[in-house]
Parts: C-alpha cells; structure tokens; sequence
C-alpha cells in the first residue's frame, strides 16, 4: 500500500490544488494511485499532459492514474478515451473530500470514470484550504479562482468558471497561521488576482485585502502579489506600493502586447499608454519596483510593426522578470478562428527575440544592484531572493527560511552575487 504520488503541471496556483489534493487524498485513505494535476493554457500544454500521463503509466504500470487539472475541465473526454487513465476528475471536483473518500473506497467498481460538473455553475470557491507548501520561506494563498473577461486567446475561464474570491477574514485567518507556523513570506495567488472583491458583499477591491492583512498581521515580514492586471489597479492598492514597506516592491503584469490593435484583437481592456502610464505610477510611488510581465509572440494577424511595439513595450515599461509566450493555436478560442495565423517559425523567431530583450534587461537590473545592501528571503542554504524577487547566490550556507541582509559585490547572468 503505497501512498499516492502527484505530478503538477502549470501554474502556482494548480502547485496550491495540488498540495490540498495530497492533504484530501490522504485524508480519504486512498493508496495506490497516480495523480496528475493537468494545464490547458495552450494546446502545447495538453500535448504535454497526454506525454506525462504515457510516461506515468511506463513508471507506474499497476497503479490506478488519475487526471485533473484545467486540461481535465476543459477535454475530459480526451483524457478518458486514453487507455492509461483511469479516471478524469474536474477542478471543481478534485478540492471535494468527497471525491477523494469515492476513489479510496473503491476506484473502479464504485466510481464514475468521469467526474466532471459544469464549471460555469460553481458559485464558490474552494473551502479547502492549506497551511502553506513548497519552500520553507514562502507560503502561497489561493484568494481569488475563475475569470470573468473572455480574451480571446484564453481557454482558461472554461477550465476555472467565473470569478470568486475567497472572504477577507478566511485569508487573514489563514495568513496568521501561516505566520504563527514560521513563514516571514505569502504570496496571494489567483487567476485573476485583480477581480478579487467583486463577488463579495460591498464589492471590496484587492487593495482593500492587502490594507487588511497587513494591519492584521503585524507580524508577517513580507507580502508578496502575484500576475496582476494593471488595468483593474485600485486606489488602495497604489497606497500599499507608496506606504507599505512589507508589501514587496515587485509586481508581474499581464500585460500579453504592446500594439494596441493587437490588444483589441486580444480583446484585452487597457492599451499601450494604460501599462507604460501604470509603471511609471508605481515607480514614482515606489523607485525600486521591479515589473515582470507576460507577452505573447505571434498571435494571429500580428505583424512585423506589431511585433515591433511589443519588443519596444519591454524598455518602455522598464521590464525586468519576461515570460514570453509563442502563440499556440487553442481549439475553442476565438483566436483560433481567425483566418491570418503567423507562420511557426515567425512565431518562435519573435519568441526568441522577445526573451533576448529580457535577458538584457535581466542584466541592466542585475548591475545596478551590485554594491547595494538587501534583505534576502533563503530558499536554500546557498539561494534566495530579494524584496525585487531578484535570486541571490551565497557561497557561504545561510539558515533556510530566514531573511537575511546581505551586499551585492558581483553578479553572473541570473543572479546576484554576495
């Protein structure tokens, strides 16, 4: 009887659902079984789900293997029609105690090989919730799940449902224990981090949960945002940027292009001007901010000249931390429908061309810390990061979990050096 094994795919927040489906699966007793946790946010990330669960099955040839996850959501039938799964269980589903409890008791006799709701009707977000996972430094906390807006190279609304948000006092409860247990960071997750508050009652913005937690949790060191969208900023939140210290001075925008027509086509809701007047805002607010921010190279109908705007985005927002994204063409979009798709080779050409802009930046920021004194959160005894998120290398083994404060007297390609 062995205790079932995990594989994740995809986001933080899937790594989050993960950790709490170990916590319920092992609640329900279940052995035996191989889980993994799928992404569908381009069709390359199903392709690689269908190639993890084949190797799964190589690895594990008598275990009971168990797909979930957004890919799961979004193409159960794809997944049950391969004969290496077992089962297909949604994203609504995998966070019940119930399901879990189903598959322990008897996998195949008792319980459906489909275990997938409409995600469109869940109302609520999950109510499990877990006391931090990963490193010992830093804790993760899901306040936000679904989306609402509809872009049109985007699966995920259908993999995630609609917007919900987690109440106030549920996170700043969690945080304290996060804290009381010893972690001096938490980073709020979501999939649309900046909706958060628009179902609750009053309809409470994001800059009023961070205003909370830091008031009510005078003792947590650093707080930490995740993928926001800078459209949806609001005034409280621009406050905490300029008057709170412990709320981290670094912030990953999605941002996805810098042509305004391709923004439209996207049917994203801020324009060129709306991100480069939003980092200039914050950086006034608070100098050393850093930005990272997602870009997709090659949607369709993109052009040279449009191109051109996204790779000049990357200095005009002074962008430090890129994730480039190639257009990958996915089945149910919109954008999939559009006639004038860019050739692959444009695509993973301008791709590269995007992350040799954010290496160079890399390096521009990296230079200017050297000689300047941080405080450091320790991921490992030889690794951590700054307030900026910049990695810090130390030859010299520091306490895990710790901040520290060290000077920069050297840099490499990726990292500070002290």
């Amino acid at each position: 009887m062995n205790p079932p094994k995990f594989t994740t795919l995809g986001c933080r927040l899937n790594a989050y659902e993960t950790e709490a489906m170990k916590e319920l699966s092992q609640q329900a007793g279940l052995t035996d079984a191989v889980v993994i946790n799928t992404c569908a946010v381009t069709a390359e990330a199903v392709r690689k789900a269908r190639q993890e669960i084949r190797k799964l099955r190589r690895e594990n040839p008598n275990a009971r293997l168990i797909v979930t996850g957004c890919a799961a959501q979004t193409e159960p039938d794809t997944f049950a029609q391969m004969a290496e799964v077992d089962a297909v269980i949604g994203n609504t589903e995998k966070m019940r105690p119930e399901t879990w409890k189903g598959m322990a008791a008897d996998f195949i006799g008792e319980t459906e090989t489909v275990q997938v709701d409409d995600i469109m009707s869940v109302t609520e977000t999950a109510g499990h919730l877990i006391d931090g996972f990963g490193t010992r430094s830093r804790a993760y906390v899901q306040v936000q799940n679904g989306c609402d807006h509809r872009c049109t190279f985007c699966i995920i609304p259908y993999g995630r449902g609609n917007s919900r948000s987690v109440p106030a006092g549920v996170v700043v409860d969690q945080i304290k224990r996060l804290v009381d247990r010893g972690y001096h960071e938490v980073v709020l997750t979501g999939v649309d981090l900046t909706s958060w508050g628009a179902d609750l009652p009053a309809q409470p913005k994001l800059g009023d949960l961070v205003m909370r937690i830091l008031k009510l949790v005078p003792d947590l060191a650093r707080l930490r945002i995740s993928s926001i969208d800078s459209i949806e900023v609001d005034e409280n939140l621009m406050q905490a940027i300029a008057t709170e210290p412990r709320l981290m001075p670094h912030l990953h925008l999605s941002l996805q292009h810098g042509d305004n027509l391709i923004l439209k086509r996207m049917k994203r809701r801020h324009l060129r001007d709306d991100a480069i007047r939003f980092t200039e805002e914050a950086r006034k607010l608070r100098p050393d901010m850093t930005f990272g921010a997602d870009i997709i190279a090659g949607f369709p109908t993109e052009t040279a000249a449009h191109f051109e705007n996204s790779l000049k985005l990357v200095t005009d927002c002074d962008l430090t931390w890129l994730h480039v994204f190639p257009y990958s063409k996915r089945e149910g979009t919109p954008a999939a429908r559009i006639p004038q798709q860019v050739n692959g080779n444009v695509i993973k050409d301008r791709a590269a061309r995007l992350r040799a802009a954010g290496d160079v930046q890399v390096r521009k920021h990296l230079s200017e810390q050297i000689g300047k004194t941080h405080r450091i959160l320790m991921e490992n005894p030889h690794m951590g990061r700054t307030e900026q998120f910049t990695e810090v290398t130390f030859n010299a083994p520091q306490p895990e979990g710790q901040i520290v404060t060290a000077r920069a007297i050297g840099a490499n390609d990726h990292s500070l050096v002290v």
